[in-house]
């Protein structure tokens, strides 16, 4: 009987170590992957970039659940708002703190660049434009406006255009704020939707190793590693200013508004990591807007500011575009005194709203930037061969300000909640904290 257990014990511990071998955390099947990936791409450059296929497929399957999910969550989030009035205060605030937040960063960023007086002697005349002819359109403002109000919604949602779709959810939203109780069937249709898309985006994720895994295989086998030394010092820069903005000025805001910064890393950093690797924000957006919801952030303000964030709030983004031109006008000779360099911060400030999320939209940014201030666009190709580097970065951080965004705003509103409500302030993170707390309170009365 004893011998009979011991050994039973054993074979049970054998398989719960198995179980558990199979249920590591994502984050570390993720780590495994860019290993994996890593020395594929070394060892046999064709087979790595044939695995190109493994990172597309993945992130279509996050892509295709993005307009399912954002569309019924802000068409929900502007209905059970208490007033359309709040709708637009709350797109006012987000659009002022974008504003401020993305110039402060690229003052920083020109700065930065500017005393390190990176790219002088960048070995421009060889540089290559062939790679720039599908880039090299510059930005058509009113067609970006066009883009934005869609005239056929099927097409927008088809083509996945995140603007126009928010567009159209913020007045799908309002009128059925207008009509009230009438619009509860609809409602509840929208929120069984988000529901189902929440719990698809949740299996989606299980396989972002898989997609890693091709990704990292296709970069590395792709574009090797010859480049990063002659542009060494731009990586270098660009990779400062974002670590500065992570760990100087983001901390700044965050103790501005009373945002408990540590805990929003630590709960979203796993995403901020895959949007990383993926070099995809919209890779992300699905499960962001779950994680900021669970650390108590109202759905309302986070599925309009997010998503708005995007488009008008890609911090790193500009970063990399301040220090990029900066770049290129010292490779070229171009005499950068104050007025210049204010003046690429007012160009990048105006161009780089409406930029998508996607992998190296900000590219057709930095060509439009350049060419506006004189700039050739052969000195952009010079960047291409390392972008794919910057831009896992880069992307990271947007992640990381959009958040940050929606704790402000977040915290914006609940504290006028409470002004209005003639409440005592509560230190949270957002909205959701401050009703635990009252929960809380009430069950001790009791």
């Amino acid at each position: 009987m004893i011998a009979v257990s011991a050994s039973e014990s054993i074979e049970g511990g054998l398989q719960a170590r198995k179980r558990r071998w199979w249920r590591l955390p994502l984050g570390v099947w993720s780590l495994l992957a860019v290993g994996i990936g890593a020395v594929i791409g070394t060892a046999s450059p064709g087979i790595g970039e044939g695995m190109q296929i493994l990172g597309d497929i993945f992130l279509n399957l996050v892509q295709m659940v993005v307009i399912p999910l954002v569309f019924p969550l802000i068409v929900l989030g502007i209905s059970r708002m208490e007033s359309v009035k709040k709708v637009g205060r709350i797109a006012a605030k987000a659009i002022l703190y974008f504003e401020i937040v993305t110039t402060v960063i690229m003052i920083m960023a020109v700065s930065l660049a500017k005393l390190a007086n990176i790219g002088a002697g960048a070995p421009v005349a060889g540089a290559s434009s062939g790679a720039l002819q599908k880039l090299n359109q510059g930005i058509d403002f009113r067609e970006l406006i066009l883009h934005a109000v869609p005239k056929n919604i099927f097409a927008a949602f088809s083509e996945g255009n995140l603007l126009a779709t928010i567009v159209f959810a913020v007045f799908v939203g309002i009128g059925m704020a207008a009509l009230g109780s009438k619009a509860e069937p609809v409602e509840r249709v929208l929120d069984g939707v988000a529901q189902v898309m929440f719990k698809v985006i949740g299996y989606v994720i299980r396989l972002a190793p898989v997609g890693i895994l091709g990704f990292i295989s296709y970069d590395v086998a792709h574009y090797g590693v010859g480049n990063l030394t002659s542009l060494f010092g731009f990586i270098a820069i660009v990779y400062t200013g974002l670590a500065i903005v992570l760990v100087v000025i983001f901390p700044l805001i965050a103790v501005i508004f009373r945002i408990r910064y540590c805990e929003l890393i630590k709960s979203i950093g796993g995403l901020a990591g895959l949007a990383f690797v993926t070099r995809s924000s919209e890779a992300v957006l699905a499960p962001l807007l779950q994680k900021l919801e669970k650390l108590g952030l109202n759905r309302s303000t986070t599925s309009l500011v997010v998503p708005l964030g995007y488009s008008f709030n890609t911090d790193g983004s500009v970063l990399y575009q301040a220090v990029a031109l900066v770049f290129i006008a010292n490779a070229y000779g171009t005499h950068t005194d104050f007025l210049t360099l204010l003046l690429m911060v007012g160009v990048l400030v105006i161009l780089s709203k409406g930029m998508a999320g996607v992998a190296s939209a900000s590219v057709v940014v930095l060509i439009a930037a350049g060419s506006t201030l004189g700039l050739p666009p052969q000195g952009v190709a010079l960047l291409l061969g390392v972008d794919f580097i910057v831009d896992m970065a880069r992307t990271a951080v947007n992640v990381v300000g959009n958040s940050l965004a929606a704790s402000v705003i977040d915290r914006s509103e609940r504290k006028g909640d409470r002004k209005e409500a003639n409440t005592s302030p509560a230190d949270t993170l957002g909205a959701g904290t401050a009703t635990r707390l009252d929960t809380a309170k009430e069950a001790v009365g009791s």
